[in-house]
């Protein structure tokens, strides 16, 4: 398997995924300059968080202009695999890989906590190292979290169980009480429809060495990882 990570100015998350990746993984890594295009190698494409092109007019939408991203959008169209992380999703939702919009949290601040959530799916890579309905722990840190779509937009991505991630409480209950930033339906994470992009506002890459006391976030890049050793 080989990992090829985007990098724009601002990215602030990218050797975070290379820590994970490379450092505790032992995976074959590639850091891409937002300028590079070729992506034919890879197995898959993580576009991190931070502050891409300093995040002006709104967040992703200079970066959704870059050669790189041009072909993120083939690499995704040929069925290889694609995870954006917190500004990585904003980036995905603005060149339309995954539906929807990331808008200011409801409380119109930035937000930097560890928050509970739930896996609503286990029987893909992503998530395959974790059971449906378990709760996890990830760090969230942005000002632009709020995942917001119209009706018809939700009830697609709820059908089709393109919800991947949703905040919830310590145990388990999805409410507004335990939504951090106002997103609809509790969204943290989605999935297109085939299943090969994701996009999620928290930070697995931030929550995976049992140094920092906090490892939810590694199951994901290891399900991934046992994936392509069973040859999914």
């Amino acid at each position: 398997m080989k990992v090829g990570i985007i990098v724009f100015p601002g990215s602030n998350c990218d050797r975070d995924v290379a820590t994970v990746t490379e450092g505790l993984l032992n995976v074959a890594t590639r850091m891409i300059w937002h300028q590079d295009t070729d992506l034919s190698a890879l197995d898959l494409v993580v576009i991190p968080g931070g502050f891409s092109y300093g995040d002006y007019l709104r967040c992703g939408a200079i970066a959704r202009f870059s050669p790189a991203i041009k072909s993120v959008i083939e690499h995704a169209q040929a069925g290889k695999l694609v995870l954006g992380i917190c500004n990585g999703f904003q980036i995905l939702t603005e060149v339309g890989l995954l539906p929807g919009a990331l808008i200011r949290n409801r409380d119109l601040h930035f937000i930097c906590d560890r928050v509970p959530m739930k896996v609503e799916r286990s029987d893909l890579p992503w998530t395959s190292n974790y059971t449906s309905g378990q709760v996890i722990t990830l760090p969230i840190a942005h000002g632009e979290g709020r995942y917001f779509a119209d009706s018809d937009t939700l009830k697609t991505l709820e059908d089709n169980g393109q919800v991947l991630f949703r905040y919830c409480s310590a145990t388990g209950e999805v409410n507004q009480d335990s939504n951090p930033n106002g997103s609809l339906d509790n969204i943290a994470g989605i999935i297109n429809q085939q299943g090969n992009v994701l996009g999620m506002m928290p930070h697995p890459e931030r929550a995976a060495d049992a140094a920092i006391g906090i490892t939810d976030g590694k199951a994901l890049f290891e399900g991934v990882l046992a994936s392509f050793a069973v040859g999914v």
